[in-house]
């Protein structure tokens, strides 16, 4: 048997996990998105399936006025005795600070700060009952890793910020994870920034609070200079099974094209770990891995198919739904016509790093087929609603419907950094609308019709105009649904009555 790589597609970086018993729950990055820091539940590490957020309130998460990329970064999820514990960094607002829960299904607790500066922190709960907090900082000793005792009540520091270690001479060490194995205490830790020379290191201690010797392996997991379709592997967790094997998650970058650009993001991949006789992990093949790979020692437990289609007959948005920044109330709603998803148009719009009307979720597939039924009758001028490719605000595609000169016209409009352009207009004198965008590997043609059947061709756009090495970031793209009034609220509601995602790969 053989399980597929990546194991979480889209944008989802920086994984984090843990285990209570048979289940595994996981954590990966979520920026200027919210709610922040999707949850991940599996019993088999291949297999995943999202059960929300960590982070679903404004006071757990103020994302306001928030840049894009910035917000919140790698979190870190941990099991002490029956409760679990979910730290990350606000870059923006707050800092460090982590949340707790004893059921990861239900809600999380308001947060505590810790009194740390730094960033990918780390929670480590040591047998004789010390807390050691450990982030990823340019301290007085220069760039690092650095570690404190906190009280876990409070967050105060029970200890000075000491130096724990540079690593072995990649820029940027980060993403620390404290681990005790055996008589070892393990300290993994990425270099070389998340890009094609990232990779993942390790020291190791007989104490926590070190000094750490380097493994002599090191790095233990990169792919850097490899032709190979997957790249910029990095940031690192690991976990043993309940029959005592070892696996890995890390992120990834599936690159297109030469040169090579990525547009669905940093995702998350799994390798198997075994151990040499003197104690040090040897990763995936020799510290690689490939898009198959063997499962010997998992018992594969596949998942439902998810379903194309979201009608929004729900109460609530499921958990893949995510809004830009901390979303207005009154910007959206499932109530107002029961069976449609409706958003009032903000004043802002796409372009602005703001909170407009706007929900949408992750390309999660290179080939793959989104449309939705938009109902909407603009009755003011600058009114709009539609169907947007978003990677972030200087950098998108959108078909929308829109009123022009006391005119509804469809549009295919194009934002590439400074320039944009309205590649194509048709006049529109219905209320509803069917738009779809098919993807590929290498573009996105974008179409509509007036039934559910049709497709008529409207415009194009590159992939690679909005991968991260034009667009720059840490994110990925989205298919979103969004309105705006283009300067003012809207006074028309646009409501989708349905949301199809069709991946067209296996």
């Amino acid at each position: 048997m053989a399980y597929r790589n990546p194991v979480i597609c889209g944008f989802h970086p920086d994984p984090s996990i843990c285990r209570k018993g048979d289940d595994y729950f996981l954590v990966t990055s979520s920026f200027e998105y919210f709610p922040g820091v999707p949850l991940f539940h599996s019993k088999d590490l291949v297999n995943w399936r999202q059960i929300g957020h960590c982070l679903t309130r404004r006071e757990q998460l103020d994302l306001r006025e928030v840049p894009s990329s910035c917000g919140v970064y790698a979190p870190t999820i941990r099991l002490h005795g029956d409760t679990f514990y979910m730290t990350t960094t606000n870059v923006t607002r707050g800092g460090n600070f982590y949340v707790k829960t004893d059921d990861p299904f239900g809600v999380w607790s308001d947060p505590v700060f810790i009194d740390q500066p730094g960033i990918d922190p780390d929670l480590f709960f040591d047998e004789d009952g010390a807390v050691y907090y450990t982030t990823s900082w340019s301290g007085e000793e220069g760039q690092g890793v650095y570690q404190s005792r906190i009280d876990l009540a409070t967050g105060k520091r029970l200890s000075d910020i000491r130096l724990l270690w540079k690593g072995t001479g990649g820029q940027y060490p980060e993403a620390p994870h404290l681990y005790r194995i055996g008589e070892w205490y393990y300290l993994m830790i990425a270099e070389g920034g998340t890009e094609y020379g990232h990779m993942v290191t390790l020291a190791r201690s007989r104490s926590a609070q070190g000094p750490f010797e380097s493994c002599p392996s090191n790095p233990i997991l990169s792919h850097r200079s490899r032709l190979a379709p997957i790249h910029a592997t990095g940031h690192a967790d690991w976990v043993e099974t309940p029959d005592g094997n070892w696996w890995m998650v890390f992120l990834g970058i599936r690159p297109v094209g030469y040169p090579n650009r990525h547009h669905l993001g940093r995702e998350t991949f799994l390798a198997p770990v075994a151990w040499t006789e003197d104690g040090w992990p040897v990763v995936g093949r020799e510290g690689t891995v490939d898009e198959t790979m063997p499962s010997e020692g998992l018992r594969l437990l596949p998942n439902p198919p998810s379903p194309v289609r979201d009608d929004f007959d729900a109460a609530a948005l499921a958990p893949h739904w995510t809004f830009l920044r901390n979303p207005e109330p009154d910007n959206w709603t499932l109530a107002e016509q029961p069976g449609s998803l409706t958003l009032w148009g903000a004043r802002v719009t796409l372009n602005d790093a703001a909170s407009p009307a706007f929900v949408g979720r992750r390309q999660q597939h290179f080939d793959c087929r989104v449309s939705v039924r938009l109902s909407f009758a603009p009755q003011r001028d600058g009114e709009e609603a539609g169907l947007a490719v978003y990677m972030n605000e200087r950098f998108h595609y959108e078909i929308a419907l829109v009123r022009t000169l006391g005119e509804r016209k469809l549009v295919f409009r194009r934002r590439i950094g400074s320039l944009w352009k309205v590649e194509n207009e048709a006049p529109w004198t219905a209320d509803s609308v069917v738009l779809t965008v098919k993807a590929d590997r290498e573009r996105y043609a974008f179409g509509f019709s007036e039934h559910e059947e049709g497709f008529i061709p409207f415009g194009q756009g590159e992939c690679a105009l909005l991968a991260t090495e034009v667009a720059g970031g840490f994110t990925g793209v989205f298919m979103a649904m969004y309105a705006t009034g283009n300067g003012a609220r809207s006074e028309s509601p646009a409501r989708f009555e349905w949301f199809d995602y069709e991946p067209l790969e296996e």
